[in-house]
């Protein structure tokens, strides 16, 4: 294959988006129903899709004189909303509707007007392991002699769920909690190990690993969205490729870290140093209370941390990032519910290396700021399949806290730098002229 992209973009061949679309989520907690909720809404004229790329955002193609701002829903054949049907698993045997309104996310009127689609999503049995999510547990969990059967069953209810709604198509997506943290072990090297560790019941295989494995056997493409070791693995890599399935993750990016991406490149750009970065969190919806363990805070922790490193490039910068001390907090504070608090004490240093400080208080909606980036990925994982795109979609890395890379590639955690990655991604599967910014024959 060329890497020319100009040639590499005549090879693109993108099916229409004929049909319905299945959105699968694992986890009908607080993040899966504001996105489900919030479709709804928006279909019913009750509200914008404030923060989707997908719905609100334009896209330059071209030169600036030529005034071509397509919005992105426009230019990529993406599929309507009207065309979306979810469906899901849990823990928990509450509808939609009874789980929404148990998150306390969305106000009672507004989920009273939509209350009989969400009704309508039930959530299937789930796979669940103690072992990986400690704080939690409930009595919708499915039993089986080993993990392969369990991963069976999950193939099965995909199978069912496609036959019951109509799709013509399905993407799922990880709306679960955290996992407790670990590191790849030999189960994960090869598919062929992978499947004699289902049938072996191989402790080192999480409950999210087998809805992976059971969304790519079933073509279904798959993105990550908790900081779970889940599909960057040899053996997902592997299968994803040869089933030529598009998958992409990990860990949505949404309050605190979002921010880190928005103001460390800010910082480097003007060549200002730092010596330390210390951020807290209090939250009190079902997350906080799962990142209490000190296992699956472990797993949280190293996606939150890894950002500033990438971004700085301390081994490049010395004199600027060398010593710079970076911590991170998550506390669970019951009242605060869903709508956390991500407090950063920033101390950075100028010319001649004198001090300064900068103290951020933000005091966002977890799920208000998920349910957009669910949304925009299942549409974009979506139309990747269409357009034969498999394995990692690192033009998603936007959406991420940890990015997915090809193995041994640093990922890149510039929010800026991932949006034009995005976009260009976009302008190359339409056959567009990539824009670099580079504008000098403007002035020839």
């Amino acid at each position: 294959m060329s890497s020319n992209p100009n040639e590499l973009r005549e090879n693109v061949k993108i099916a229409p988006a004929e049909g319905k679309l299945g959105i699968l989520i694992p986890g009908l907690g607080a993040v899966a129903t504001t996105t489900i909720a919030g479709v709804e809404a928006v279909k019913q004229g009750l509200g914008k899709p404030i923060g989707s790329l997908t719905q609100l955002a334009t896209i330059r193609l071209g030169k600036r004189t030529d005034n071509r701002t397509p919005y992105i829903r426009d230019f990529v054949p993406l599929a309507s909303l009207d065309q979306l049907v979810f469906g899901g698993w849990d823990i928990y045997e509450d509808n939609a509707y009874q789980a929404a309104t148990n998150a306390r996310v969305l106000d009672a009127p507004l989920l009273e007007k939509l209350r009989a689609p969400l009704e309508a999503i039930k959530p299937m049995s789930a796979v669940f392991d103690q072992e990986y999510v400690k704080r939690i547990s409930g009595p919708n969990v499915k039993k089986g002699k080993d993990k392969f059967e369990l991963a069976q069953a999950v193939m099965d209810d995909i199978r069912t769920f496609k036959e019951k709604s109509g799709a013509s198509r399905v993407t799922m997506i990880w709306c679960g909690s955290t996992e407790t943290f670990k590191k790849p072990a030999q189960v994960h090297q090869s598919v062929k190990e992978f499947e004699a560790g289902l049938k072996a019941s191989d402790p080192d295989i999480a409950p999210s690993q087998i809805y992976a494995y059971a969304a790519l056997m079933s073509g279904v493409p798959y993105a990550n969205g908790a900081p779970n070791l889940t599909t960057d693995l040899p053996a997902m890599l592997e299968l994803a490729r040869e089933r030529n399935i598009p998958i992409c993750g990990k860990d949505f990016k949404t309050g605190q870290t979002f921010l880190k991406t928005v103001l460390a490149p800010g910082f480097k750009a003007r060549m200002l140093g730092m010596n330390g970065w210390f951020s807290t969190n209090i939250l009190g919806n079902r997350d906080g209370e799962v990142l209490e363990d000190p296992g699956s805070f472990k797993t949280k922790e190293e996606t939150k941390l890894s950002v500033l490193d990438s971004i700085l490039q301390p081994n490049l910068y010395p004199d600027l990032y060398k010593d710079l001390y970076h911590a991170v907090r998550i506390n669970y504070y019951p009242p605060r519910g869903d709508a956390k608090e991500g407090w950063d004490n920033i101390d950075i240093f100028g010319w001649l290396g004198y001090p300064m400080q900068i103290k951020v208080d933000f005091l966002c909606r977890d799920s208000i700021l998920a349910a957009p980036l669910v949304l925009d990925l299942v549409l974009f994982l979506d139309l990747a399949q269409r357009a034969g795109m498999r394995g990692i979609q690192e033009w998603l890395s936007f959406y991420f806290k940890g990015p997915m890379t090809a193995p041994g590639l640093y990922p890149e955690h510039d929010l800026f730098i991932q949006l034009m990655k995005l976009k260009n991604t976009l302008r190359w599967m339409q056959g567009e002229d990539l824009i670099t910014h580079l504008g000098l024959d403007y002035y020839d």
